[in-house]
């Protein structure tokens, strides 16, 4: 019975949306009633409320639907959705400021004697526009205004031209900062999180073990690495199109004949077309420099974007005026000010210690103000023209107020697409698809494409995602990384704004165009370039490194990387050392053997054992390395010819826990070889500052003497203590520690002579550890220095602090690539 309810929801929010009910109370709107009638009917025929509800009865679904409302408001985990307003301000403001205006005449000069030169420079305006507004209407209306004339005016092809401006206005789907990618990211931290649980569930049916190893985990997504990761396919969807136009313009020259200026092409042009280009540039570096860079989380960037589009939009409104740049230029000295100073003497205000630190801290306060000062007065004057300020702030709160809205809408509508058991539909039928994962991936394509022609970006995202990603996330045949599905989501959804009849972009350009230019031209233009954002697709499915390469890099070069020892990089380690390992087996043995033959005779007994067992163990390394080979080998010699709907998972069990086996005890044997090395190299290295205490470890003895009272013995304990506070940074100081440690309980006691015993075996103990390092220093620690240079890269990798950069570029491209695992289930 259940099913008849779920089809009336169906049925509830088509009627709603076909009547013309705007969506915000369309998605709601058909969940309550729906939910409303089941519960009425369940009360009134079975005497339960719940019974025509597959899980979760109507209480249940009001306790989901509050708990819904929270997590949009008030979970840490989705602070992400702050950036909307932010963005959304910022694409407002640059385009109530007449800026996206600039760019086009600018860059329409610029490529206009090009064949399709004109064409082509909406396309480069339309990728700078949406790097930095990213409000499709707003570009496409601009562009339809400033563009469309002077492309018709020189006879382009109406299909191409209108072609061109729809398409080229919709590129703030996907060139970051998006809208779009903030939403998805949202909906894809929860759906990761479903389908982490699901791998889970599944691995423990599957092994009968209760943890999953984490390198299997379903990795979230953060809007930072959705920007990245859609930053390539952009670029690769603008280079689709301007290589059509330009193509479309060498075979058929009257479609997109040259446009040449009439200015020449002197200082003058060049520094018109430079001022035109350089502060969205500018803006562009601040924001997504800042978040590729780790200086700024995704809000920090977008309140960024939303103060430079301040900044930008006071000039450019009183273009011509007096003292307009004075806003720019002040806050241009003063952020400039701030970073030479922070260079010169960083301040933390919590610490402040020396004049220095005054100094700088009053100056950065002044430049602080400075800067507020240069935002006070943009602000300012763009109240006072035309009421700028008041006009962006209203249609960034309705914007904003529309999302979260339609967010909270969607929600509900979920909730009671669940418990009407829809979502378990929905998982038997893409799961019972022949084919695999695949066979499902283009099955929700073809899907999000289709309602593209009705629906808009919002709600394809906030209904459909929720719905369909956990299932395909939690796939371990392709292991698809939730930051690659959200992209491929975002540059399909970016059909719906091109998809006859009802893409908004064609509503956008038509409602701008004269009547000489027909629909049907709009269409037909559109067509082109909806083909070209399919191929652009196709390109990006089919090579997941375009799309997972920047984000995994990124993370691995940040200042918060994870280390080299995190389960999860293991694999892709491995791979990069064991080649290195083939590169550099020679050179590897060569030290190991010159190593051998050093003199470690004056060591301690248990350094000495130590290296010279770890010394034997580093050359069998090679037959670990060997043993993992073959495991590897095996497995895909299964894969290759196990038929994986009857394969026995016993079979594969065994290979499983043999490759595992071999991976642990590799893992195992490399730490346990370098560590002494890297420690013993620490103690030598650290000679110098074990030295400096002789002169105050010498003085302690005579003060032992001297402690005839309680207060001089006070006052010595105290003595005692902070040089055990000081020595134990000394690495391999324990003993000596030790030693000054019974010596200050002796004294508490007043036991004299206890306390001078203990204090000789201190004095004992450091001539002695200070008389090996010495000569270490001297004979060892070049030889050791170099040895452990050697290792350091391959035997030694796991237990560094960081990837280098290059390691880091080969473990990113070997993460960017899936993984099938399904092994391991």
């Amino acid at each position: 019975m259940e099913l008849v309810f779920l089809l009336i929801l169906i049925l509830l929010m088509v009627a709603a949306l076909t009547a013309g009910f705007p969506v915000a109370f369309a998605l709601p709107g058909s969940a309550i009633l729906a939910i409303a009638l089941a519960a009425l009917c369940g009360y009134l025929f079975a005497g339960d409320v719940g019974a025509y509800f597959a899980q979760d009865g109507p209480i249940q679904w009001l306790n989901a639907g509050v708990t819904n409302f929270r997590s949009l408001y008030w979970s840490v985990e989705r602070d992400t959705l702050i950036a909307i307003p932010l963005f959304i301000f910022m694409g407002i403001m640059l385009q109530r400021s007449k800026i996206a205006e600039d760019l086009l005449v600018a860059m329409a000069q610029l490529f206009g004697p090009i064949p399709g030169g004109l064409g082509i420079s909406v396309v480069l305006v339309g990728t700078l526009l949406a790097a930095t507004t990213g409000i499709v209407g707003a570009t496409v209306i601009a562009m339809g205004l400033i563009s469309l004339p002077a492309m018709l005016r020189n006879n382009y092809s109406h299909s191409l031209a209108t072609g061109t401006i729809c398409a080229s206005g919709t590129l703030g789907q996907i060139i970051p900062p998006s809208i779009v990618l903030i939403i998805l990211t949202d909906q894809l931290s929860n759906a990761a999180s479903q389908a982490n649980s699901a791998r889970k569930a599944e691995y423990t049916a599957a092994t009968g073990e209760f943890s999953m190893p984490s390198h299997l985990d379903v990795a979230s997504a953060s809007a930072g690495d959705m920007f990245m990761g859609a930053l390539i396919p952009g670029l690769i969807l603008v280079g689709l199109y301007v290589a059509y136009i330009l193509i479309n313009a060498l075979i058929n020259p009257r479609a997109a004949p040259p446009v040449h200026c009439n200015d020449d092409y002197d200082l003058r042009f060049a520094l018109r077309v430079l001022l035109a280009l350089l502060p969205p540039l500018l803006l562009i570096a601040g924001v997504l420099g800042s978040i590729l860079l780790g200086i700024a989380t995704v809000n920090q960037a977008g309140a960024i974007g939303a103060i430079g589009a301040i900044l930008m939009g006071s000039y450019r409104l009183k273009a011509g005026g007096k003292r307009s740049y004075g806003p720019l230029l002040l806050a241009i000295v003063a952020l400039a000010g701030i970073l030479v100073v922070s260079g010169i003497n960083p301040v933390n205000i919590k610490n402040i210690t020396t004049t220095a630190d005054h100094i700088a801290a009053i100056i950065l306060t002044l430049l602080v103000a400075a800067l507020f000062a240069a935002i006070f007065w943009s602000l300012v004057r763009i109240y006072r023209i035309e009421d700028t300020l008041r006009q962006v702030m209203s249609e960034t709160a309705k914007m904003t107020s529309m999302v979260f809205i339609i967010l909270i809408g969607a929600a509900m509508l979920t909730s009671a697409f669940r418990a009407f058991g829809g979502e378990e539909l929905v998982r038997q039928f893409l799961t019972g698809l022949p084919g695999g994962f695949w066979a499902q991936f283009i099955v929700v394509m073809l899907v999000i494409f289709l309602l593209g022609f009705f629906l808009d970006f919002i709600e394809i995202a906030v209904v459909v995602v929720p719905l369909v990603a956990p299932i395909l996330l939690s796939n371990p045949e392709a292991n698809v990384t939730a930051v690659w599905f959200g992209v491929m989501v975002g540059l399909n959804m970016q059909t719906s704004f091109l998809t006859p009849p009802f893409g908004f972009s064609l509503f956008y350009l038509r409602g701008v165009a004269p009547p000489v230019v027909k629909t049907l031209s709009i269409y037909k233009g559109a067509t082109a370039f909806i083909l070209l954002q399919l191929l652009a697709l196709a390109i990006a499915s089919y090579n997941p490194s375009l799309v997972n390469y920047l984000p995994n890099l990124m993370q691995l070069t940040a200042e918060t990387a994870p280390p080299p020892i995190n389960p999860r990089l293991q694999y892709c380690i491995e791979n990069y050392v064991f080649d290195q390992y083939q590169q550099d087996e020679l050179k590897i043995r060569q030290s190991i053997a010159t190593m051998a033959m050093a003199d470690l005779s004056y060591l301690p007994d248990d350094l000495r054992n130590q290296l010279v067992k770890t010394n034997t163990a580093a050359d069998k390394v090679f037959d670990y390395v060997a043993n993992v080979r073959i495991a590897e080998a095996d497995i895909s010699q299964f894969k290759e010819s196990a038929d994986y709907e009857n394969v026995d998972r016993s079979d594969s069990k065994v290979l499983i826990d043999a490759e595992q086996k071999a991976r642990r005890l590799y893992r195992n044997h490399v730490d346990s070889t370098y560590k002494p090395i890297a420690e013993l190299l620490t103690l030598i290295e650290t000679t110098s500052e074990l030295a400096e205490y002789e002169q105050e470890l010498n003085t302690v003895g005579p003060l032992i003497v001297s402690a005839v009272t309680e207060d001089v013995a006070a006052g010595i304990v105290a003595q005692l203590k902070a040089l055990e506070d000081r020595l134990i940074k000394v690495p391999g100081t324990g003993q000596i520690k030790s030693q000054l440690y019974k010596m200050r309980r002796a004294l508490k006691k007043g036991d004299i002579d206890t306390a001078l015993a203990s204090y000789s075996e201190a004095k004992v103990l450091y001539i002695a550890e200070l008389s090996w390092r010495r000569r270490a220093e001297q004979e060892l620690l070049s030889l050791l220095q170099a040895h452990e240079a050697v290792l350091r890269e391959t035997i030694g990798l796991r237990m560094q602090a960081k990837l280098s950069l290059e390691q880091a570029k080969s473990v990113a491209q070997c993460q960017s690539v899936h993984r099938d695992v399904s092994l391991y289930f």
